[in-house]
C-alpha cells in the first residue's frame, strides 16, 4: 500500500554516513562505489529514501562539514558522475535521495575565504564575519561567545605584510568560517546550489545547523533571559522562505532541517507552510526511557507539528549522538552534548532489548522515521577507540568524541574489517560485532535486522499506519498503548513486570518473545485489533 500525500510525510529515511557505509576501492574509507554495491541492502530493508551526509570536497577538519565546494564530490568518495549514477540507481530501486547542505559556514579552503584572507580589502571579506579585536592593540577577541563544540569562536588573521589583522567568526572549528547571511551573494549562491542538486535528481535537502545562520551585528554577550545573539534569529526564516520557493519550482522535493530548539513553539516556526517541509525531532531522540516522559514527548511533538500542518519526525540516533543501544543500556538514558556519559557502565543486553522496542515505537508513530546506518544491525557505541585514532574535533573541546557512532559497518565475516574494506578501516570495529554483521543476521528471525525488515514491510502494508493521527489507549502504569486507525495498535511495556495485552485479533510483530501471552518489560508489540 502506498502512502497518501507527499512522500516525506511518512517516509522511512536511512542516513548514510559515506566514510563508514562500505569501501569500494580498498583504502579503508567508505565511498560511493561501496554504497552502490550495497544498494540491495537498503532495498531489502525497505527504506523510502537515503540521506547522504556530506560527500563534498573537504579538508575533513570536521568530517566533511567543512565544505570547500558544494558542486563536486570529494575524491575520497568518488566523482560527480558516480554520484549521479548512485542517484539514478537508487531511483531505479525505488529509493529517493537527500543530500546534506551546510549553510552556516564554509571550509577555510573555499575560494571565497582564501581570497578574503589574501587581501584585507577583498570584497569576499563581506561574505564572512571579519571584525577588529577589542583592546588597545586589537588582540582581544571581539566577543566571548562559546562555540557549538565548546571553546572560542574567533581566530585572528595575519595580513599579507605579516602584521596581526582582524578576527573572523567560526561557531565550530577555525577551519569553518561562518558566512554572512545578510549579504545577497551568499543567499544567491545557496539558492543556486539547491538548483544544482535538484537538477541532478536529488529529492530532498537536509539542512545542517539550520537555526544558526544569522548573528546579531552588535555582537552582544550571551546573557540568560535575553535573546541569543546567534541562535534562532528571526531573519533566518526569510532564507527558508526563499529556499521553499526554489524547492516548490521542482516537483515533489523536500527541505528537512536540523533544528536544535528547546522551545517547541520556536521549533514549529521552521515548519510553517511556506518554510521547511520537515525537521528533526531531537526532543524524542534525547528523551529518557521513561513512560511518562516518553508519552509527554510524543504528545508535545504531535501537538507542535499539528499546529503548523507539518509531519512529525522520529529519530533515535544519528552521526552526532551516542547510539541508542548504548544510551538505553545506561542508568541515565537521556542524551545531550552537555551530559557526557562516555565510559559509564552499559548493559548491552538491556540496551538492545529497549532498542528493539524503540524501533517498533518509532516506526509506528504518525510521521516520518529516520534510521541511522547500523541501528538496523543493533550496533552499539564503540567507546574503546584509542585516543590517537580519534578524528572528531569535538573531542579536544568537550572530551566527548562522536567517532564512536561513526565506526564502519560490519557486512560479513568473523573478524574486522567485516567485509567493509580490504584494508584497515579508518576507525576500528569491535571484534564483538561478528554477530552483528548483515550476513550473520540475514535470515535469523530473532535478529535486529530481520525485525527492521519485518517492521518496515508491515508499515507499508498496514492501512492504519498510513492514518495521520493516533489515539492513546488505556493501559497499566508504565505501559504506552495507542491505536492508528480502527484496526492497528502498538503497545510498549516500560514497566518492570510483564503485562497482559489488550483485546486483539492477532499479534503482527513483537520486539521480543511474549511471556505466555503477556508482554514482557522493555518490549513492544504491534497488534491487529478486534473490530
Amino acid at each position: 500500500m502506498s502512502a497518501p500525500g507527499p512522500w516525506w510525510r511518512d517516509a522511512v529515511i536511512y542516513q548514510v554516513y559515506p566514510r563508514s557505509f562500505a569501501d569500494g576501492d580498498g583504502d579503508g574509507i567508505g565511498d560511493i562505489d561501496g554504497i552502490r554495491s550495497h544498494l540491495s541492502h537498503l532495498a531489502d530493508l525497505g527504506v523510502d529514501a537515503i540521506w547522504m551526509s556530506p560527500w563534498y570536497p573537504s579538508p575533513m577538519a570536521d568530517a566533511g562539514y567543512d565544505v570547500a565546494d558544494f558542486r563536486d564530490i570529494d575524491p575520497a568518495f568518488g566523482t560527480l558522475s558516480e554520484a549521479e549514477a548512485l542517484i539514478s540507481e537508487a531511483h531505479a530501486a525505488g529509493i529517493r535521495m537527500i543530500v546534506d547542505i551546510v549553510p552556516n559556514h564554509l571550509s577555510s579552503e573555499h575560494v571565497w575565504f582564501k581570497k578574503a584572507l589574501a587581501d584585507p580589502a577583498a570584497p569576499e571579506r563581506e561574505l564572512f564575519w571579519f571584525r577588529p579585536g577589542r583592546g588597545e592593540h586589537g588582540d582581544e577577541m571581539p566577543t566571548d561567545w562559546v562555540g557549538e563544540f565548546g571553546g572560542t569562536t574567533w581566530t585572528r588573521t595575519t595580513d599579507p605584510d605579516g602584521t596581526p589583522g582582524d578576527w573572523y567568526l567560526h561557531l565550530f572549528t577555525p577551519e569553518q568560517p561562518d558566512l554572512n547571511w545578510e549579504h545577497p551573494t551568499v543567499r544567491a549562491e545557496f539558492e543556486d546550489i539547491l538548483r544544482f542538486w535538484f537538477d541532478r535528481g536529488v529529492d530532498g535537502i537536509r539542512i545542517d545547523s539550520a537555526a544558526l545562520l544569522f548573528k546579531d551585528r552588535t555582537l552582544p554577550a550571551v546573557v540568560e533571559g535575553r535573546p541569543h545573539p546567534f541562535h534562532d534569529l528571526d531573519e533566518v526564516h526569510d532564507v527558508y522562505r526563499a529556499w521553499r520557493r526554489v524547492s516548490d519550482s521542482y516537483p515533489d522535493r523536500a527541505l528537512i532541517g536540523e533544528v536544535w530548539m528547546p522551545e517547541v513553539e520556536r521549533f514549529a516556526n521552521y515548519l510553517r507552510p511556506d518554510e521547511l517541509h520537515a525537521a528533526f525531532n531531537f526532543d524524542f531522540l534525547g528523551c529518557a526511557w521513561d513512560p511518562e516522559l516518553m508519552r509527554a514527548c510524543i504528545d508535545r511533538t504531535l501537538d507542535a507539528h499539528r499546529a503548523v500542518g507539518a509531519p512529525a519526525t522520529w529519530v533515535l540516533s544519528n552521526h552526532d549522538v551516542t547510539r541508542h543501544v548504548t544510551r538505553y543500556g545506561r542508568t541515565t538514558t537521556t542524551f545531550s552534548f552537555e551530559n557526557n556519559l562516555d565510559g559509564t557502565p552499559v548493559d548491552l543486553e538491556l540496551g538492545t532489548r529497549r532498542a528493539r522496542a524503540a524501533a517498533l515505537l518509532s516506526l509506528s508513530l504518525p510521521g516520518a522515521t529516520y534510521v541511522y546506518q547500523g541501528e538496523e544491525l543493533g550496533l552499539w557505541e564503540n567507546e574503546n577507540i584509542p585516543v590517537d585514532r580519534l578524528q572528531d574535533p569535538m573531542y579536544a573541546r568537550r572530551g566527548h568524541s562522536r567517532d564512536g557512532c561513526r565506526v564502519p559497518l560490519p557486512w560479513s565475516g568473523d573478524e574486522p574489517p567485516f567485509g567493509f574494506s580490504t584494508a584497515e578501516p579508518w576507525l576500528p570495529q569491535p571484534a564483538e560485532w561478528k554477530d552483528r554483521t548483515v550476513q550473520a543476521q540475514t535470515g535469523d528471525p530473532s535478529s535486529m535486522l530481520e525485525l527492521y525488515r519485518s517492521a518496515i514491510a508491515l508499515r507499508r502494508a498496514e492501512g492504519g499506519l498510513h492514518e495521520p493521527h493516533m489515539t492513546w489507549l488505556p493501559g497499566a502504569p508504565g505501559v504506552l498503548a495507542y491505536a492508528r486507525g480502527a484496526a492497528f495498535a502498538c503497545v510498549l511495556n516500560m514497566s518492570p513486570a510483564a503485562v497482559p495485552l489488550p483485546a486483539h485479533r492477532s499479534v503482527l510483530l513483537t520486539s521480543s518473545p511474549l511471556d505466555g501471552g503477556d508482554l514482557p518489560p522493555d518490549t513492544a508489540a504491534w497488534l491487529r485489533l478486534a473490530t
